[in-house]
């Protein structure tokens, strides 16, 4: 007598990549806390210690989904005019770094030099020194563009309410004070309710830009 047996689907064999971007998954939906190698390999359907063929460590992990979360950033090619190419890049790495809320903090706080992060700083130097920008001019216009994104992002990221709760808080907060004694801050918060205001992210970038177009102008 024979039976006829579905054949077990194949699993995907394993690589650095597929690790990391399942540490990148895991990250995302719980937290880089809820990253263990026992919790990655459970995700990826595999023993813990066979994660270690590639993968050195944790730290290792770390610096691979930085390089990989860097890598899906926007950097304009060569030959773009440096104004549009910084605000692409700018807003891009925006909305990557809210897709990861992890992410801002691990790229500030861990020295990497993978391909990812190279690719991500050769392009956006090369952009502005093409723009005609000195290497210190440069400089100065990459930190003065990642301080905003990276300080509006966290900003964003570390509300302690969700974006649709805010005209509750406001009107919580609004109960709480008199009109006659702070005036301004009243106005404010009203005006903010009734026109359902949010911080605008290329507000503060397009000063930026404006104020390193007319350095660069003025040298």
């Amino acid at each position: 007598m024979t039976t006829d047996r579905t054949p077990a689907p194949r699993r995907a064999a394993l690589t650095r990549e597929r690790v990391l971007r399942a540490a990148i998954e895991l990250a995302d939906e719980s937290g880089l806390g809820a990253l263990t190698m026992r919790r990655l390999g459970q995700q990826l359907g595999v023993e813990a210690m066979s994660l270690y063929n590639h993968v050195k460590s944790k730290d290792d992990i770390l610096d691979g989904m930085v390089d990989l979360v860097l890598g899906d950033i926007d950097v304009p090619r060569t030959g773009t005019p440096w104004q549009p190419a910084m605000r692409r890049r700018a807003i891009s790495a925006h909305e990557v770094l809210l897709a990861h809320p992890w992410a801002a903090m691990q790229i500030m706080s861990r020295f990497n030099i993978g391909l990812g992060m190279t690719r991500y700083l050769d392009a956006t130097l090369g952009r502005l020194l093409e723009g005609g920008f000195t290497i210190p001019g440069a400089l100065d216009a990459w930190h003065a563009l990642d301080s905003h994104i990276y300080g509006f992002t966290l900003q964003q990221l570390s509300l302690p309410f969700e974006a649709d709760a805010a005209p509750q808080v406001s009107a919580d907060v609004l109960g709480s004070l008199d009109a006659a004694t702070y005036p301004h801050v009243v106005g404010v918060i009203t005006h903010v309710m009734r026109s359902g205001r949010v911080e605008d992210f290329e507000f503060g970038l397009d000063l930026i830009l404006d104020g390193l177009e007319r350095t660069l102008r003025a040298t």
